[in-house]
């Protein structure tokens, strides 16, 4: 088939190369010319695992190119994916459709007869009706249909090539029976299919990420209750997440969630569902939204009390800087706030990421950065574990020992070996997790 995709941001690239990988047509679209640029020369503009192999790959073998030019990719195809950004409004907690509403007005003109845009954008509920109607008075034999996009950093060209589901939203046999052509290699390896109308479709993308946020708010509420009673929210979570029906997965204590996604789409999804009257999930995820910002406010208390109430003149290393592992991507990063609270209260901050180092510089250009991990850390008299990249479970404790000023260290991620650590020497703390004495560290291994 021949397919375009417009924005080619994280979504649209890795879509875009996906498609072609699996022997679509695939034409590329978006307004800024230099990403094109780089783009047709192969070039990813995010990091993400297997991303440029992909790119290069499918733009040396012909089946993927780029263009600034909607109206070329309206006569290119009659299937256009839209997977433009929706970030928040300024001025509230509603999403920004303007690049989803500039798309579909710069498309309607050149569509050509029986055309299907597919909305791959995180949007409110209601978006897909609305943009049909204008759709269809433009071009009564055009469609729009609803495709969200399941993605995660880290692991997006996997869960594109072999996703845990496809869902559609779509008001015809003609749109249902195009998708199904499009996802063709997924279904016939067992991919789930669920064909919904346009508004479940569009549910069904901002109900999981709420979901999702709220088991990890969940377990961060717990983290303060675990504090207050000295337990250890660790083995809680371990515990509660060996019950089938609640799994362990976004069940990992710490700093909390961030990101270009979940904090944006839940904010977006309480305003709709204030704007229908529903306002009980508009409450819960007020909540859910407020114990995540609470985390980073907590993190930065503890570490304030691990350097006796005052961070003036103390020098802090920083683990981490992007807002997961396995990404470039600092939006919304808890890492970086919690290191840009530090320095505003006098702090002296170094900043290592194995990643996103070039993309914290430009959204935190006042902070300071250090390529390698000990140079971040020397001299320092805390360090804080801040996004649980695996490179920072490998360190070697002792020799990062010997380069600190002292050997005190917050885990806000409950993601380093603990026993190592002070084995090493290290005064290790972290949320929800009373301190150890000798003798709780001789019960180990004792059932």
């Amino acid at each position: 088939m021949r397919l375009t995709v417009i924005g080619t941001g994280y979504v649209g690239t890795v879509h875009a190369a996906c498609m072609a990988d699996i022997g679509h047509e695939v034409l590329g679209i978006d307004i800024d010319a230099e990403r094109i640029a780089s783009l047709s020369a192969g070039r990813a503009p995010v990091h993400e695992p297997g991303l440029s192999e992909l790119l290069t790959r499918t733009v040396r073998s012909g089946r993927l190119r780029f263009t600034t030019s909607l109206a070329q990719g309206a006569r290119f195809a009659r299937t256009h994916f839209v997977c433009v950004g929706t970030p928040q409004r300024p001025d509230g907690k509603a999403a920004d459709l303007r690049h989803v509403d500039a798309v579909v007005d710069g498309l309607v003109p050149h569509l050509r007869p029986g055309s299907l845009i597919v909305g791959k954008s995180t949007v409110p509920v209601g978006t897909a009706a609305r943009l049909g109607r204008r759709v269809a008075a433009a071009a009564s034999d055009c469609q729009v249909a609803w495709n969200p996009e399941f993605l995660r950093e880290g692991s997006a060209v996997h869960d594109t090539m072999h996703p845990e589901r496809i869902v559609v939203g779509v008001t015809s046999e003609r749109a249902d029976a195009v998708l199904r052509r499009v996802y063709g290699p997924m279904l016939r390896a067992g991919a789930p299919y669920f064909r919904t109308d346009p508004a479940t479709a569009e549910l069904v993308k901002v109900a999981s990420n709420s979901f999702l946020a709220a088991k990890i708010s969940f377990i961060n509420a717990m983290s303060e209750v675990c504090e207050a009673a000295g337990a250890d929210v660790t083995l809680l979570a371990r515990a509660i997440g060996a019950d089938s029906r609640i799994g362990p997965r976004f069940l990992a204590p710490g700093l909390g969630f961030g990101g270009s996604c979940l904090p944006k789409d839940i904010r977006a999804f309480t305003a709709r569902a204030e704007e229908l009257g529903a306002n009980e999930i508009a409450a819960l995820l007020n909540e859910v939204d407020r114990i995540n910002t609470r985390q980073r406010v907590r993190t930065v208390e503890l570490a304030r009390k691990l350097v006796d109430g005052d961070f003036s003149g103390r020098r802090i290393g920083v683990l981490g800087a992007s807002f997961k592992p396995g990404s470039d991507d600092v939006r919304d990063s808890p890492a970086l706030a919690v290191a840009e609270a530090m320095q505003d209260e006098g702090a002296q901050v170094r900043v290592h990421d194995p990643e996103a180092l070039d993309s914290a510089r430009a959204a935190r250009p006042g902070l300071g950065y250090a390529l390698d991990v000990h140079k971040a850390c020397e001299e320092a008299d805390l360090v804080l574990h801040l996004t649980a990249w695996p490179d920072y479970g490998r360190l070697d404790p002792a020799a990062l020992a010997a380069v600190v000023r002292r050997p005190l260290l917050l885990d806000a991620r409950n993601a380093l070996d603990e026993e190592s650590w002070r084995a090493a020497g290290w005064d290790l703390h972290a949320l929800g997790r009373p301190q150890r004495d000798e003798a709780d560290l001789a019960m180990d291994g004792v059932s």
